[in-house]
C-alpha cells in the first residue's frame, strides 16, 4: 500500500492556532476512509494519541537559526535497519526506522500480519534487493521515542554543507 504523508501544516489539530518556532508538538498518523492523514498537536493539546492511531511522534518546529542537517542517503538508512534486524532489544528504533524508509518510499507496506503471541508485524518490500521483512509493531513510549530520536539523530544526520 503506497501513501503520501503530508508534511506539518504548523497548525494544531485541537485548537488550529499556529505552532511557534522551538516550540514541542505531537504528530499522529491515522487510517481514515479516504486514506491515510498527518495530524499535528500542540503539546499542551496532546492528552494522547487518539483513536485509530497507528503511528505518532513528539518533534519539535524548526527555528530560522537552526542549520538543516541533511539526511543519510537511503542506502545508509537500508543498510542500518538490516543490522537492526539482528539487534537484540532494538525492535522499537527498527520499527521507527521503518516508518522513515516507507515514507521516503524505500520500502513499501505490503500488509500486516500477527505472530504467535498475537503482536502486530508490518509486512514490507524492498524493491532494491526484491526482499520482504516482517517488522514487529513495537510503538515506544515518550522517553524511549526521545532516546531513539537522539540516536537516528547522531547516526543519521549530518550538518548540512553551505
Amino acid at each position: 500500500m503506497d501513501y503520501e504523508v503530508e508534511r506539518c501544516t504548523r497548525h494544531c489539530a485541537a485548537s488550529g492556532r499556529e505552532l511557534d518556532e522551538g516550540e514541542e508538538f505531537f504528530s499522529v498518523l491515522r487510517t481514515e476512509k479516504d486514506g491515510v492523514h498527518r495530524r499535528d498537536y500542540a503539546a499542551e493539546a496532546w492528552t494522547g494519541p487518539p483513536e485509530g492511531t497507528f503511528a505518532w511522534w513528539k518533534s519539535r518546529m524548526p527555528t530560522r537559526e537552526a542549520k538543516r542537517g541533511q539526511l543519510a542517503p537511503n542506502e545508509v538508512l537500508l543498510s542500518l535497519f538490516y543490522e537492526l534486524e539482528q539487534a537484540a532489544g532494538r525492535d522499537d528504533m527498527r520499527y521507527v526506522l521503518a516508518l522513515l524508509l516507507v515514507r521516503r518510499r524505500v520500502l513499501r507496506e505490503e500488509d500486516i500480519e500477527h505472530d504467535e503471541q498475537g503482536r502486530g508485524l508490518l509486512v514490507l518490500y524492498c524493491p532494491r534487493d526484491e526482499t520482504t521483512h516482517r517488522v514487529p509493531v513495537v510503538t515506544p513510549d515518550e522517553r524511549r521515542t526521545e532516546e531513539i530520536q537522539a540516536e537516528l539523530s547522531r547516526l543519521l544526520f549530518a550538518d548540512a554543507v553551505g
